[in-house]
């Protein structure tokens, strides 16, 4: 039989990965997981506690709106204001999804249908590829790296493109190679959107996970970007609430409206306790990031100095809670997925093959920082050791 979407969509490279740490933990291995990026520090116990009383009464627990509670959306507004100087109207300019994958997937649906053409930056994280080739669209990859002019790449891939692409996905900070912008970067981006008559669709899921006095611009900063741009935002990193599912849709009043119109018709939203814990999250934890900054901060330190002791020399990310490492010399003929097989088969680490992120990515592995300070460190000195058994003499450890 065949399934028209599923169909499409390739085999789950980290499927591979998943089913080898299971089997690996199943007979005792104490795998130290460095792959799925799925944050370990607990949310707010304020925001816990918020949940805990608004689940409790009965009114709560009846069918919620799809575009979120009217609080809900102000405090998104207030926290764009906040942060980055831009307003927003609560009521046309935000929504409330479950999450930021199903935002930016229903996104699509309303954007692209088949015979349309988006631009995705490849690796990419797989929703970004995927959103679009679910709702029928022709994704064409451009290749991101940090020695490369990716605005140059973007503009040349689009007018070289037929037809013209409809819409253009960007996610800075990025995941998963941890490519930053800064505002000039979305000037020139929205100004090339405004005269070719494209939407921009951006992915800030790491808006607030930053280092070294790096502070993430939002998209919206720029004038008149609303015009022709909506930004995600999620409170799964910045918040360490990743369960909660609570992301937003800002920008542009059209698109809101037209992804407001589309859901009304597939969900009834977040659950209503969720939402109200999110407004206090929203309002009154602004430290709580810093704090979660930190920890993320240390653990990035304590990686990347450690294995540059044993030799592997990566390069030191500004933001986002991952590290994108070229694979050792002695190693990079095996690829990626190979390489991370082998090292959570003798190193016990696991770690996502950069393969998984597209074609591009394969001379990469991703490092996620899920595991605690204590982890880490024992997952480096495996690592050392491995390096210093499975390569040449000649290798620095």
């Amino acid at each position: 039989m065949q399934f028209r979407r599923i169909d499409s969509l390739p085999p789950y490279i980290f499927a591979e990965i998943t089913q080898r740490k299971t089997e690996a933990r199943r007979r005792g291995v104490d795998v130290i997981d460095l792959g799925f990026g799925n944050p370990d520090i607990p949310s707010p116990p304020g925001v816990v506690e918020k949940l805990v009383e608004a689940a409790r009464q009965a009114k709560n627990h009846r069918y919620s709106a799809s575009r979120g509670i009217p609080n809900l959306r102000k405090a998104i507004a207030d926290r764009y204001q906040r942060a980055y100087g831009v307003t927003l109207d609560p009521d046309t300019e935000v929504i409330n999804t479950i999450g930021a994958k199903e935002g930016l997937s229903h996104l699509m649906w309303a954007l692209v249908e088949p015979g349309d053409v988006a631009l995705v930056p490849e690796p990419s994280y797989p929703i970004h590829i995927y959103a679009p080739v679910l709702a029928g669209a022709d994704v064409r990859r451009v290749h991101l790296s940090t020695d490369t002019d990716f605005f140059t790449r973007l503009t040349t891939a689009f007018r070289t493109s037929t037809p013209k692409p409809r819409v253009i996905v960007t996610s800075f900070p990025h995941n998963p190679t941890t490519v930053t912008v800064d505002i000039d970067f979305f000037e020139r981006l929205v100004e090339f959107a405004r005269r070719n008559d494209v939407m921009l669709v951006h992915d800030f899921a790491y808006a607030d996970i930053s280092y070294d006095g790096y502070k993430p611009p939002s998209l919206l900063q720029v004038d008149g970007a609303k015009d022709v741009a909506v930004e995600l935002y999620t409170l799964s990193k910045s918040h360490s609430m990743p369960g909660w599912r609570v992301g937003f849709v800002v920008g542009n009043a059209e698109l809101i409206a037209a992804l407001q119109q589309l859901k009304s018709y597939l969900d009834y939203g977040t659950f209503q306790p969720i939402q109200i814990a999110a407004i206090i999250a929203l309002n009154s934890h602004d430290d709580y990031i810093e704090e979660v900054v930190e920890e993320y901060r240390v653990r990035r330190d304590m990686l990347i100095e450690g294995l540059g002791r044993a030799g592997w020399q990566i390069e030191t990310p500004r933001a986002t809670m991952f590290v994108w490492a070229r694979i050792p010399e002695p190693f990079r003929h095996m690829g990626s997925l190979a390489f991370a097989l082998d090292l959570l088969d003798k190193a016990e680490v696991a770690v996502s093959p950069g393969i998984g992120f597209g074609p591009s990515g394969d001379e990469h592995v991703r490092f996620a920082l899920v595991e605690n300070d204590q982890r880490i460190a024992q997952a480096v000195r495996n690592i050392r050791k491995y390096l210093a058994t499975e390569t040449p003499s000649t290798w620095n450890v």
